[in-house]
């Protein structure tokens, strides 16, 4: 997998649910501090809700070392995992859910949260605005200056991103490259007489 679908904003949704309000905040992330300092800000915001419920994947959808969750004093497993469990069959990646409860007197048990706090954040991926975001590797490339018109012309039909350029006994290039056009890529240099190197890995 090379690319994923992220939160083009930030988003919020509301559900009442027995006389409870639920309130479904998704915030586009690019790291778990990020997404820690996200949800303060909600808590801050809504300082008289009973919880601040939260599901994070704050990298891409297979990296496990940076999803999270927490019930905030709810019931444990009745919040925060469902919340988690809808996110991670979703295929989204840099993504904090914070959904905020104001109780209403009604108390919903263990499986009635599980399913209103499934529902809210089910809901709220229904309607959310995404973009496309790559896992690209970044590499840099060595080439004449006369394929470097060649080589552009080319780039525009990809999904690589041009980060810089510099000029010397030859052009150097270094290209943000989605893993599945590196084969493609590597091959295209390789016609064109340039040379390719690996510098790291990012998304974008």
């Amino acid at each position: 997998m090379d690319r994923f679908n992220v939160p083009n904003s930030k988003q919020r949704y509301e559900l009442e649910i027995k006389r409870s309000r639920f309130i479904t905040t998704v915030v586009p992330v690019t790291s778990k501090s990020d997404a820690l300092a996200a949800i303060e800000t909600i808590r801050t915001e809504f300082p008289d809700a009973n919880h601040h419920c939260w599901a994070m994947v704050a990298d891409s959808p297979t990296n496990v070392y940076h999803q999270d969750q927490s019930d905030d004093g709810e019931p444990k497993g009745t919040a925060g995992k469902p919340m988690l469990n809808v996110l991670l069959h979703s295929d989204l990646g840099n993504i904090v859910v914070v959904v905020t409860r104001f109780f209403g007197g009604v108390k919903l048990g263990a499986g009635g949260l599980v399913r209103a706090y499934t529902q809210c954040v089910s809901t709220a991926l229904q309607s959310l605005e995404t973009r496309t975001q790559f896992i690209r590797i970044e590499h840099s490339v060595d080439l004449p200056y006369s394929q470097l018109s060649s080589l552009e012309y080319w780039l525009r039909s990809t999904d690589i991103e041009v980060l810089d350029k510099e000029f010397t006994d030859q052009v150097t290039l270094k290209l943000a490259v989605p893993k599945s056009a590196l084969e493609p890529l590597t091959l295209r240099i390789t016609e064109l007489g340039g040379n390719i190197t690996s510098n790291k890995e990012q998304a974008k």
